[in-house]
């Protein structure tokens, strides 16, 4: 198989499909790979390792996606709406549900894509989106302590404080990857820190780990309120697996906390948590709502590109490797792996995408077993 690895062109998007050992592997393997000029030179990935490798370096992304599979990280942007085709794999992070104008283009184009960010392992697990969800964790922290500054817009509260003065408060809804890890650097950082979730497991498992540092709470719509209401830092991290994020924080809600608080919304790229979230960028990453500052950047582990990249191909590479073997067949012989195929050949094929975008759902066996009757 052909497989190709473009350049990211999202804002500040760095990160690269497959680094120059992955297409090592795959050569040896006796598959074929090309690699858009420039994919990873940003991030210590030169053309030249890529070349030594066994990979073809090509000019243009159109040259990329004449591809067997075409193996990105983050979503197509506009101006690669027109690229894939029919009989053509797309490997990547699709999040479709808040995008009806890229699954539009999907579907009219018959693209089969799988989305990393619903492959299944076989305890039921994330193991595509664990990474970037505790990497983007760790960073919302580091950027929701940023933004609390005065020249961001902030309240000018610092989360570990000094002696005598109490420490920044910070609420993290969600106590899954994400919510876990913001946990973990919040609490290094000596912050007064509550987690909030609905599996009590999750919230067992955090307060064994952190003995009383770190307080849990059972999410409901009161203690959500109440718990908001005094934060400096609220982190949203939920994820419902393939759907869009439900939306907790209301707008009378954020206006109960205290001018220059600040929400980072990590589930931005499910459609945010808050009413009154919107994707940002790297470029422009905060903006003021309701007095409170806002960051919703879609790729945040981009701001880490190298360490993410590593730390998403070593969880991906498997699964490029056994598309590569065997194509689509792998999703009859992989259950977890079929979770992640969205489109194919013009229709939805994952259940909660179909509910979300209110379209009809019809399963991979379904259409290949239409296919062969015709």
């Amino acid at each position: 198989m052909l497989v190709g690895v473009p350049r990211e062109i999202k804002d500040h998007e760095y990160r690269v499909g497959l680094t120059p050992a992955g297409v090592h592997a795959l050569c040896e393997r006796g598959h074929e790979a090309c690699v858009e000029i420039g994919a990873g030179a940003r991030i210590g990935f030169p053309d030249g390792d890529y070349l030594s490798a066994g990979a073809r370096i090509v000019a243009s992304a159109k040259e990329v996606f004449a591809a067997d599979m075409v193996v990105k990280v983050k979503e197509l942007q506009p101006a690669e709406f027109g690229l894939p085709r029919r009989g053509q794999i797309l490997f990547a992070y699709l999040h479709l549900a808040p995008d009806p104008e890229l699954l539009e283009a999907l579907l009219a184009c018959g693209v089969s894509g799988i989305a990393y960010e619903t492959v299944t392992d076989a305890r039921g697990r994330l193991p595509l989106l664990a990474p970037m969800s505790r990497i983007a964790g760790r960073l919302s922290v580091q950027v929701g302590a940023w933004a609390l500054q005065m020249a961001n817009g902030g309240s000018g509260v610092l989360l570990g404080a000094v002696p005598g003065v109490v420490s920044g408060r910070v609420v993290v809804i969600g106590a899954g990857a994400s919510g876990a890890n913001a946990v973990q650097i919040a609490a290094g950082m000596g912050a007064d820190v509550t987690v909030l979730d609905v599996d009590l497991e999750r919230l067992a498992h955090l307060d064994e780990i952190y003995r009383g540092r770190v307080k849990t709470c059972y999410s409901e719509a009161l203690a959500i309120a109440e718990q908001i209401a005094q934060a400096d830092l609220v982190i949203g991290a939920l994820l419902v697996r393939g759907k869009l994020a439900p939306r907790l924080i209301s707008r009378r809600l954020l206006r109960s906390m205290r001018p220059g608080s600040v929400l980072v919304d990590i589930s931005i790229d499910q459609g945010g948590i808050a009413e009154t979230s919107r994707p940002t960028s790297h470029s422009q990453p905060l903006f003021v709502e309701e007095g409170v500052v806002h960051y919703c950047v879609p790729n945040m582990p981009a701001a880490c590109a190298r360490t993410a990249t590593l730390g998403l191909t070593q969880a991906t590479f498997p699964y490029v490797l056994r598309l590569a073997d065997r194509g689509l067949d792998a999703l009859s012989e992989d259950a977890g792996l079929a979770n992640g195929l969205q489109v194919h050949a013009g229709q939805v094929t994952h259940r909660g995408l179909a509910e979300d975008v209110k379209r009809p759902f019809r399963s991979y066996a379904e259409i290949a077993a239409g296919m062969r009757r015709a």
